[in-house]
């Protein structure tokens, strides 16, 4: 059973999560194995509308909120990526139509390096690990930030044909705070796993879905969050992508839904 409102726990649940943002290709959450080429950039821009409503000890609980985020890839060599990103968050909390929380402020950093450690010879098929630490850039007081380092790392599954392209990912995130008050609330280890579906619907245009599920972020929650994710990414010219997605959740530990949109820029 969730535990009764209160605006410490709207604080924990809407930002103070260390886990890194894993920046796949959007609107998808769960990554490829594709690397950017020796000496290459990669720039993701993207932005998020959320919104969940919930009842909670006899009180209406609304929760709405804008994340924009940046990702800059950059190619060590043809098969390592250096990725740095950070977001933006603004999140607005009411209870039976009062307003208990309302801010905005920049979220933790995060550092990855994805490597793709092994492929086919016909490179249909590839495994690659991502490792990667969140830094406390954000402000932890506001529930923007966790205050503390916290590590994660991802094993990525990717089978490519003509038509389209698989996706596994399983991760797991060590979540670390600075306020006692929110690790009494939150879990500790976070375990997830998804799978994502591209399918080439015509000749610059994409169809993507994706499902997954993690372990819930509430220390003594009884279900895990499970979402969906369907969109469609269209290819500008061969190095510029604009993308679009809903997602929604699947069960009550998921927020009710959300809209992503962004581009990708490869130089």
């Amino acid at each position: 059973m969730k535990p009764v409102f209160s605006r410490s726990l709207s604080i924990a649940l809407l930002g103070m999560l260390c886990t890194t943002t894993t920046f796949a290709a959007m609107p998808l959450n769960t990554d490829d194995t594709g690397t950017q080429g020796q000496g290459k950039f990669q720039i993701e821009l993207g932005g998020e509308y959320s919104r969940n409503k919930e009842n909670e000890a006899g009180l209406t609980v609304k929760e709405t909120g804008w994340e924009l985020s940046g990702a800059l890839s950059y190619g060590l060599s043809d098969n390592i990526d250096l990725v740095a990103g950070v977001p933006w968050s603004w999140a607005k909390v009411t209870v039976d139509g009062a307003t208990d929380f309302d801010d905005h402020g920049v979220g933790d950093m995060s550092l990855q390096l994805k490597w793709r450690f092994l492929e086919t010879e016909d490179k249909h098929t590839s495994l690659a690990l991502k490792p990667g630490i969140s830094l406390p850039t954000g402000d932890d007081g506001k529930g923007f930030g966790s205050g503390r380092v916290c590590p994660e790392v991802t094993l990525i599954a990717t089978h490519a044909t003509e038509s389209g392209a698989l996706h596994f990912n399983f991760g797991y995130s060590h979540n670390d705070f600075s306020i006692e008050e929110v690790r009494e609330h939150s879990t500790r280890d976070i375990w997830r796993a998804s799978m994502a579906g591209e399918l080439n619907i015509a000749e610059k245009l994409r169809a993507v879905a994706d499902l997954g599920i993690q372990t819930s972020e509430e220390a003594d929650a009884d279900t895990n969050p499970v979402y969906l994710l369907g969109g469609l990414i269209y290819g500008v010219t061969d190095n510029v992508d604009l993308d679009l997605g809903v997602r929604g959740g699947l069960n009550d530990a998921e927020s009710d839904t959300a809209v992503l949109a962004g581009m990708t820029v490869r130089l």
